[in-house]
């Protein structure tokens, strides 16, 4: 049964190296579409399936289908140059556009607080609607669902994606003459001001028909594939992309393991077992308050606001490392106090989850937002590498995770985990203190 659970995991960010360089292309509208409307077939096909072979299929493909709902959708115009050859959009990034350098900490702990409760709510549900309704009824749920959102999306989403040309400032033909006719300069000054503002500034309507239509082209669709692996030559794409991956990996292998735990000798919590992962919600709840008042402190302090000193953006990277700190010792909670015997030990397996839960809702926050500030022309194609690795290190340890609790039990293997992000953690302080100058030394890879 776990392989149902990690090739979903793993399809919904490797997935994105297709879907992103497409929506980059091709606009985010149809390949939302496209995809939602992928899931929602999906789900009919796992919620009728007969073999369990069909039923992974089935998994597999709605990884496929939902996987761009981490990338490529947004409610909210991306504004670019015309000189700019891709526009590249995903839901970081969205914040990264939309709020200032001082109120993207909050914002993205909203963000990442769905990220991490998401997992957690449907583990508890799950385990009620099989229980009671029956295994094939988790999926005509998920299909109802997709199907509202297929509408919806249809409806009240419109294309974000085009480039909007910058006016060019007309020069002043008086200082081209030296000041000389004066009042010839004047007027043709005027009339190239006004010519300039018609042909720059005059844009249609966008009317509801429009913003149904499903169609938009871009070009350069191999240039959108190759971009996102150049951003793993900058250094601060790897501390991000191994904090997430080690994080939601976590989250994602006691989703799977916890459960199975609970309804087994001494808890036997049948149906209720998802309960074990009530901790979640709370550690969530907690990070995203902790989240809300620390995240962005570094950069509204008086005297960056004054302007008498830049912000670097690894100013905001020791933000995370009580985050990182109490996840690394949450997955080691949870894996000893699972191999513990004593039936009052679920206490301290909620205790584990819950802290892993409030580091996911506080770092990313951070390490995404220490992208945006980095690197933010390639800011989106650093988040496509991210959801990337996120897919793989999840899918590798909850491959292995079943398998190792019941042969060694839960303390080694979480033990091992906990050390691995231990070691994550670590990486911070060097790019804490040295991160400047690798982004000085990276900077001939950035595009202006």
């Amino acid at each position: 049964m776990a392989k149902l659970y990690q090739v979903n995991v793993l399809m919904m960010g490797a997935a994105n190296i297709l879907w992103v360089p497409l929506a980059n292309t091709f606009g985010r509208r149809p390949v939302t579409l496209f995809n939602i409307l992928l899931l929602t077939l999906c789900c009919v096909w796992a919620a009728r399936a007969t073999s369990f072979g069909s039923l992974l299929a089935a998994r597999f493909f709605m990884g496929v289908g939902v996987a761009p709902a981490d990338t490529s959708e947004s409610l909210r115009p991306s504004y670019q140059k015309v000189s700019m050859l891709r526009v590249l959009l995903v839901a970081p990034n969205v914040v990264g556009e939309i709020y200032f350098a001082h109120q993207r900490g909050k914002a993205m702990g909203f963000y990442t607080v769905f990220i991490c409760i998401g997992p957690v709510l449907g583990g508890i549900a799950g385990g009620y609607i099989a229980g009671n309704l029956g295994l094939a009824w988790i999926h005509w749920i998920n299909v109802i669902l997709s199907g509202i959102l297929l509408v919806a999306c249809f409806f009240l989403v419109p294309e974000t994606l085009y480039v909007r040309e910058v006016p060019t400032q007309a020069t002043d033909p008086a200082l081209d003459n030296g000041g000389k006719d004066e009042d010839a300069a004047s007027s043709t000054k005027i009339e190239d001001i006004t010519r300039n503002r018609t042909t720059s500034g005059s844009y249609s309507e966008l009317t509801f028909l429009r913003s149904l239509k499903l169609y938009t082209y871009h070009g350069n669709l191999f240039q959108n594939f190759i971009s996102p692996w150049l951003t793993l030559r900058l250094p601060g794409v790897w501390l991000v992309m191994l904090w997430y991956a080690g994080l939601v990996g976590g989250v994602v292998t006691i989703s799977t393991v916890g459960p199975t735990l609970a309804a087994q000798p001494p808890y036997l919590w049948g149906n209720n077992a998802g309960l074990i992962l009530v901790g979640g919600i709370i550690g969530a709840l907690i990070g995203a308050v902790a989240t809300a008042l620390t995240a962005d402190r570094i950069v509204t302090t008086k005297k960056t606001l004054q302007g008498e000193e830049n912000m670097e953006p690894e100013a905001r990277l020791p933000i995370a490392l009580p985050g990182l700190v109490l996840a690394t010792t949450g997955l080691w909670t949870f894996g000893f106090c699972a191999q513990a015997s004593n039936p009052h030990m679920w206490i301290g397996m909620q205790f584990g989850l819950g802290m892993l839960s409030f580091g996911l809702m506080q770092a990313p926050s951070i390490g995404f937002n220490y992208i945006i500030d980095s690197y933010a022309s390639v800011s989106a194609d650093c988040f496509v590498v991210v959801t990337c690795m996120r897919a793989i290190i999840s899918f590798s340890w909850t491959f292995f995770a079943s398998g190792w609790v019941e042969s060694a039990g839960p303390a080694i293997p979480f033990g091992v985990f906990g050390g691995l992000m231990g070691l994550f953690t670590l990486f911070t302080i060097p790019q804490w203190l040295w991160g400047k100058r690798t982004r000085i030394a990276t900077a001939a890879w950035i595009p202006n």
